[in-house]
């Protein structure tokens, strides 16, 4: 958000274990679109 990184580490930690709320939230909704 306006440039700030919300989120690091492997894709499988990103993927499998989202620490921040904004990042679970955005999975969420991405991954049940498709």
């Amino acid at each position: 958000d306006k440039g700030v990184i919300a989120e690091a580490g492997t894709p499988e930690e990103i993927f499998g274990h989202p620490k921040e709320e904004r990042t679970k939230a955005f999975l969420s909704r991405i991954l049940s679109e498709h």
